[in-house]
């Protein structure tokens, strides 16, 4: 069998024509988080392999601790990697936690003499990068859609690397439970858990991990592509088409039943007025407020979109709150700073009738709004079906 310095020699050439690759292919094609994080990852997990090279030379009390923290921090780069394709983000003090625990741990051995300096907490610390990593690429899976090829593959690219990730997190657990139990020495741990099987293992994750980059860098560009398709840049709210697609689902939803929800309409009042007295600006300023304040009375329940300049839609899946969402609205705008305009808001609201259809319904809340507006503007009007 090969012994440990050729295999992290040959470890390290692979992945350094891999970290190369993705850097120059994938990562400079697609800017996909995913792949910028596996980049960083294989780039600190082939530096680590260079420095435990090291060991049983004069540097080895520098180079092992350095190793190990590497080696930790790059599995918590594989941790965000697999959160990126949820579009959520890591922290930069969880990501620094475990690898500062393993590098003060180490130094504190005695990494001068033992290559295992630390090594209950750097074994520790890999089994849980990783294990979190299987864990959010878990979350990840979906089932495919209705013909879905593409998803499909998606979904085995994920499942292959869900699968490796959590093999290779258990390796490490019962690395350190062995370690723990019976030491480094002995011949369990040598033969079953040492550095030559580490080694391949990990080469096994980089095979898998080389298959899955282009896969779902790029399906992680589409959906960032999809999102902007679908968001209006300067409030980052749902644009008018996808505004009207989801709310056509809605409808179909309360035509099978689901309640009755309310579509209100709402315009900021005197906005023109604002835009010439203050700039563009103070007019961009106070439609970002508008959206928060949207955003945060309507909650994840209902829809919130901007039709086009200052009107805007909103979905609700009680038309009874109607009153109470369009207070809650004008109440944000109010608690804004004082030396910023701001202009109050006028609503209109329609009751959800899967009769009549989402346009349609939008025809009445806009009668309604008008209806505020000649009433003196800043209230919330109600379609009575006149007019």
């Amino acid at each position: 069998m090969l012994d440990t310095a050729t295999l992290r020699v040959a470890f390290g050439v692979v992945g350094f024509c891999v970290v190369v690759l993705f850097y120059g292919v994938t990562y400079r094609t697609t800017r996909s988080p995913y792949s910028g994080w596996w980049c960083v990852s294989l780039a600190l997990f082939l530096v680590s392999a260079m420095l435990f090279l090291c060991n049983g030379t004069p540097v080895q009390v520098v180079a092992n601790p350095l190793g190990n923290t590497l080696a930790v921090l790059g599995a918590g780069c594989v941790w965000a990697a697999a959160r990126s394709l949820r579009a959520a983000s890591l922290p930069r003090w969880q990501l620094a936690v475990a690898p500062a625990v393993v590098l003060v741990a180490s130094l504190l051995d005695d990494p001068a003499h033992d290559v295992w300096a630390g090594g209950p907490y750097f074994l520790a610390g890999m089994a849980t990068m990783l294990g979190l990593s299987a864990y959010e690429l878990a979350q990840t899976l979906r089932p495919p859609g209705p013909g879905g090829g593409t998803a499909r593959q998606v979904r085995f690219t994920l499942w292959s690397l869900t699968l490796t990730s959590g093999l290779v997190a258990l390796f490490y657990l019962l690395r350190a439970v062995v370690f723990v139990a019976v030491g480094p020495d002995h011949v369990v741990f040598r033969t079953g858990f040492g550095s030559q099987a580490t080694t391949l293992l990990t080469m096994v994750l980089l095979v898998v991990v080389t298959f899955s980059m282009s896969e779902l860098s790029h399906e992680q560009q589409t959906l960032e592509l999809r999102e902007r398709a679908s968001h209006d840049d300067l409030t980052g709210l749902l644009n008018r088409a996808e505004f009207l697609r989801r709310a056509e689902d809605a409808f179909a939803t309360g035509r099978r039943g689901a309640g009755a929800g309310a579509l209100m309409v709402a315009d900021l009042d005197g906005f023109k007025a604002l835009n010439d007295g203050y700039g563009h600006a103070a007019g961009d300023h106070a439609l970002h407020r508008f959206a928060a304040a949207c955003r945060e009375a309507v909650g994840d329940d209902g829809l919130v979109g901007r039709l086009g300049g200052d009107e805007f839609a909103l979905l609700l899946p009680d038309g009874d709150l109607a009153e109470e969402v369009a207070a809650r609205i004008s109440r944000h705008l109010l608690d804004g700073p004082d030396d910023q305009p701001t202009p109050t808001v006028s609503f209109g609201v329609a009751p959800v009738d899967a009769a009549v259809g989402v346009k349609d319904t939008i025809v009445r809340a806009d009668v309604a709004l008008y209806q505020a507006k000649a009433a003196g503007r800043d209230r919330v009007m109600r379609y009575d079906g006149a007019g």
